[in-house]
């Protein structure tokens, strides 16, 4: 798998306002649209998934979205998971990506499970016009998750050629 060269910060912040920075590799940059890399830089335990340490996450993000996603990959580029925040307020620059994680996540498995994860991370006092949004995209991405897999999958193979 090539290296690309050049850095670029992803910049998350909660509902709760709480921010997370994050150094990735940019590896795609059109308006509007962004695709990094970033190597887990230790295992992480997800659910029954563990993402092994040096495990590589695709992010692809979008202005335009009410998602993002992840495409976890071991070294051989086999898809370990597909992973999906509802966001919103997404801003896109060749320096950074920044956007509102709104809690509820997605995790899609190569054996097809779709598992909705943090709901229950919603205020109480949460927005219904927000907590509508959050709801259709949800149920957007869980409609079917044999597309998606096969949808990303062949994404990775149009970045990084004979894999």
């Amino acid at each position: 798998m090539n290296q690309p060269d050049t850095r670029i910060v992803e910049i998350k912040t909660t509902l709760a306002g709480e921010r997370k920075q994050f150094d990735c590799e940019l590896l795609k940059f059109t308006r509007g649209e962004v695709v990094v890399i970033y190597r887990m830089p230790r295992d992480l335990q997800l659910e029954d998934l563990l993402l092994r340490k040096d495990s590589i996450s695709i992010g692809y993000f979008w202005e335009d979205r009410a998602y993002n996603a992840y495409h976890w990959i071991d070294e051989q580029c086999q898809t370990l998971a597909l992973y999906f925040n509802i966001c919103d307020n997404t801003r896109i620059s060749r320096q950074q990506v920044a956007w509102r994680d709104l809690s509820v996540d997605i995790l899609i498995t190569p054996d097809l499970r779709c598992r909705v994860l943090d709901e229950d991370e919603l205020p109480d006092d949460l927005d219904s016009d927000l907590r509508v949004y959050i709801e259709s995209a949800r149920d957007a991405l869980c409609i079917d998750p044999g597309r998606l897999l096969l949808e990303f999958e062949a994404q990775r193979r149009e970045l990084f050629p004979g894999t």
